[in-house]
């Protein structure tokens, strides 16, 4: 077993312990399914719809439907949440339905992605190895976990709310952030269907004033949904908050970002219009593009 190898074999039960660890704080409020907490079923069964996955992936050593599992997840996760929920209220019912749209949209998208483009070249070192490959899939579902914990908790909470001004708030948020990925995606499909773009980097319309706008609206539209549950959160249950703080960790400074950039510098690093684009324009956080 090689260093990676080695690595993911300590990282499986550390991420499991994470999910343990929120499930123990945070599940003691949940609503009871035949005396077990609904919140800590939702988490298991994170962790099993992808294992599940994962045998065939590995088999036939693809990644095809490692996203679609993703949002699969989460859309499995959220009507497991409001069909086992007999106190089930306006705000489950809003929260249910806004991961809904975006997992379904989201994993569309990818899934018609990689289905045009091929294979995705962050699994090409490790689908070749069992342990690595098998810890891939058991990031993803703590990442579902981790990201959906707080709608989950809201979702699944005996204490119940009226939406009040800062559930509006939240929408509003989530709106904003969900349009803001839609239109990014769009943009980017659009320019790389364009034979005459090939090869090259986009820099024109939201990219220019973000070069990762995609996940600032990812960002944005997860924000919203721990403000509008917020209000339905207490005790342990607060700890599920990191849920927006999570994915803005993991997409800036683990996956996503990091990843994206590393690649685009060994593409265009030495093309003086990339070096140039990547000075004037913010990693994240939109702002209007510089006059020349």
């Amino acid at each position: 077993m090689d260093k990676a190898e080695t690595q993911a074999a300590f990282a499986i039960p550390l991420i499991l312990a994470i999910a343990v660890g929120i499930v123990l704080v945070a599940g003691s409020d949940s609503v009871r399914v035949r005396g077990h907490s609904l919140f800590a079923l939702c988490a298991i069964g994170s962790f099993a719809v992808n294992w599940i996955v994962f045998i065939p992936a590995y088999r036939l050593q693809t990644e095809r439907y490692y996203d679609l599992t993703g949002s699969a997840t989460y859309i499995s996760l959220v009507a497991a949440a409001m069909v086992l929920n007999d106190e089930l209220g306006l705000r489950a019912c809003l929260l249910g339905g806004l991961v809904t749209v975006w997992a379904a949209r989201l994993g569309s998208f990818l899934f018609s992605r990689v289905s045009r483009d091929g294979s995705d070249g962050r699994f090409d070192r490790i689908k070749p190895s069992f342990v690595r490959f098998s810890m891939a899939w058991t990031l993803q579902a703590l990442w579902v976990f981790l990201t959906l914990s707080c709608a989950l908790a809201a979702m699944t909470s005996t204490h119940q709310t009226p939406i009040g001004w800062v559930g509006i708030v939240g929408i509003a948020i989530w709106v904003l952030g969900f349009s803001i990925e839609v239109v990014a995606d769009r943009q980017k499909s659009r320019f790389r269907a364009d034979p005459a773009n090939r090869d090259q980097f986009i820099q024109s319309g939201i990219w220019a004033w973000s070069r990762h706008p995609n996940y600032f609206g990812e960002i944005m539209l997860w924000l919203g949904i721990a403000i509008l549950a917020l209000p339905a959160l207490e005790g342990g249950q607060l700890i599920t908050l990191i849920s927006p703080v999570f994915v803005y960790v993991l997409l800036t400074r683990i996956s996503g970002i990091p990843l994206l950039e590393s690649r685009g510098k060994r593409r265009w690093g030495h093309d003086p219009a990339y070096v140039a684009y990547r000075e004037r324009t913010p990693t994240l956080f939109p702002r209007p593009p510089r006059l020349a």
